[in-house]
């Protein structure tokens, strides 16, 4: 008999998955029926995605605007906007400093020579970009044409213009009140679709790790065990110790509080790799388990699920020092500084689909003059690394709603207890 709570299910689909990875892997059991079994799962797991998909465009439009459009006070709205703001960049500085100190300290890289990387170095360009034409490039996905953007799903010029909108909306007053009740209902329905493609959950869940287990290289996850055991622990301390211990001085909620309220969409980020499809359910979560404000959670996870990659930002700094190892490189303090900055920026202007990170760290590693080929030998392992990161990304949205909605409270307090006095 299946359980009945959906987070229940969500992990009984993710073990099944995981152990059907298993069986249809080579030398298990189901191996010779490998082709037929990951046919479905992977028709099962891109229907579940592209389910999220469908609503995700029109979700995020809509809780942006009517996020900010209810922050009605001018000066509310820049509070919320500067503490999420400063709170982002905060901790994607303290994850890349992690990431750098776990390399440092373990140096992952010692004893791998690139030779027996040769054959798929040779089948991968790398796409190269200078860094000025790579921020030229950001500003531009930044401002496109409102239509264009939402027709082509371009999320962060969406935010962009949601972001507009929802100031307009409050400088327009109650002028413009029929525009935000139709855009509040619009979230509504979203929210409500959301619901019933949650009930798939499971099924998709456990589609997708069957994929991800099945196929997996082995042998060459073998070779980087060193650099694997090093990304997912570090990325682990960030997302199990610093991230609830800002939560816990700032708020005071428990770690445990705060993992049963958002357990659904961190397995549903494990399993998708994508902080943006779990979107609706990292909103879900966020409103309906943690308590978080509406107004605050609608402007706090989708501007995060855009703009706030702790994950990836930790990643990217570890793998650029673990390819500076391998090439025989050794960086400087100033070369460091620079692999900072550019894999803030690199992940900020990550979108949130999996493997995306590999773009930004072309970007990464050519900024201090490293071999962008080498980026090949970090494409078997990504996806693999790439669940765990994803988990923390979105582990940042929802900690962030709930510092900023208690930094915004804390600030409003004495103002109250003034006015009243």
């Amino acid at each position: 008999m299946l359980p009945r709570s959906l987070n229940a299910r969500i992990l009984l689909g993710a073990a099944l998955g995981i152990a059907g990875g298993l069986l249809v892997a080579g030398g298990g059991p189901l191996h010779g029926e490998a082709g037929p079994v990951l046919y479905a799962a992977k028709l099962l797991g891109s229907l579940f995605l592209d389910l999220l998909r469908l609503v995700l465009v029109p979700l995020v439009f809509a809780s942006i605007v009517v996020g900010v459009a209810n922050l009605s006070a001018h000066r509310q709205m820049h509070r919320v906007w500067q503490t999420t703001l400063i709170f982002f960049v905060l901790t994607m500085a303290i994850a890349i400093l992690i990431g750098f100190g776990a390399a440092h300290l373990f140096r992952p890289g010692e004893g791998l020579q690139l030779a027996m990387f040769e054959e798929a170095t040779r089948n991968f360009q790398a796409r190269q970009m200078p860094l000025p034409d790579y921020i030229a490039q950001f500003l531009r996905g930044m401002f496109q044409n409102p239509f264009k953007a939402l027709a082509q799903g371009e999320i962060l010029a969406v935010v962009v213009v949601a972001l507009f909108l929802g100031i307009a909306l409050v400088v327009g007053g109650e002028r413009y009140r029929n525009l935000k009740q139709v855009l509040q209902e619009l979230q509504e329905l979203c929210l409500m679709v959301v619901g019933w493609i949650m009930h798939l959950a499971p099924f998709g869940i456990a589609a997708l790790l069957l994929q991800l287990v099945a196929t997996q290289d082995t042998r060459l996850l073998e070779s980087l065990a060193h650099f694997i055991a090093v990304v997912i622990g570090s990325t682990l301390f960030h997302g199990a110790v610093v991230l609830p211990l800002l939560l816990y001085l700032v708020t005071g909620v428990t770690p445990l509080r705060f993992w049963r309220g958002a357990r659904e969409a961190l397995v549903t980020a494990f399993a998708t790799s994508s902080s943006a499809a779990t979107l609706p359910v990292t909103l879900r979560c966020t409103e309906q388990h943690l308590h978080v404000k509406k107004d605050i959670a609608n402007f706090v996870v989708p501007l995060g699920a855009t703009v706030n990659m702790d994950g990836t930002a930790l990643y990217e700094a570890a793998a650029a020092l673990f390819v500076a190892r391998l090439a025989g490189i050794d960086l400087g303090l100033g070369e460091q500084l620079v692999i900072f900055f550019v894999a803030m920026l690199g992940a900020v202007g990550a979108p949130g689909i999996p493997s995306v990170g590999m773009l930004s760290m072309v970007l990464v590693l050519e900024s201090v003059g490293l071999p962008t080929a080498a980026i090949a030998i970090l494409l078997p392992i990504d996806r693999v690394l790439d669940t765990v990161r994803t988990a923390v990304n979105v582990e940042g949205d929802m900690v962030g709603s709930l510092v900023v909605q208690k930094l915004t409270e804390s600030a409003d307090a004495p103002r109250a207890q003034a006015a009243s006095s």
